[in-house]
């Protein structure tokens, strides 16, 4: 199953109530610890989530409209201009006009952002193959297919072409 099939799990339905607090709770623990390696280099730069959140996508997708980012991250306008004015300002981000609308801000990362967005998905990347080699069968499969679902339905075609590069 990739993410572009829509097809149930057999037996989520028979889940207790216990069992689904437990993996509530084992989500809020492992995303704790997901963020900390990242938090503590951002600290160091004096940045937070939402500094984090914006190199990751910018570096995923350059030449992003300032508004497409907006939509990725649901933050306000005025959050973001000042996370992005940071990331600017410290020289992990640029700025372009469009090509065809001079209205639009297309943003890229710099040499620097795209050395601190590979430190800041270092950790990340290795927590997650860990975890996967962990467990047996198709974990990567599975553990994809069930964070896709828990995506609102509304916004899933959204989050797969944004996520699913060409080859």
């Amino acid at each position: 199953m990739d993410l572009l099939s829509s097809a149930g799990g057999a037996g989520a339905a028979e889940l207790s109530e216990e069992q689904t607090l437990e993996l509530i709770e084992l989500l809020f623990f492992a995303y704790r610890d997901f963020t900390s390696d990242p938090d503590e280099i951002l600290e160091g730069y004096g940045f937070g989530r939402a500094h984090h959140r914006v190199v990751h996508f910018v570096g995923r997708n350059p030449g992003i409209r300032v508004a497409e980012l907006l939509d990725i991250l649901r933050i306000t306008k005025q959050s973001l201009g000042r996370v992005l004015r940071e990331l600017i300002e410290t020289g992990f981000v640029f700025q372009k006009e469009g090509d065809t609308d001079r209205r639009q801000r297309l943003l890229y990362l710099t040499e620097s952002g795209k050395d601190l967005a590979q430190q800041l998905a270092a950790p990340q990347i290795d927590r997650i193959r860990a975890a996967l080699s962990a467990c047996d069968g198709d974990a990567h499969g599975f553990y994809r297919d069930v964070l896709f679902h828990l995506i609102n339905a509304q916004d899933r075609a959204n989050v797969r072409r944004l996520i699913v590069k060409p080859e």
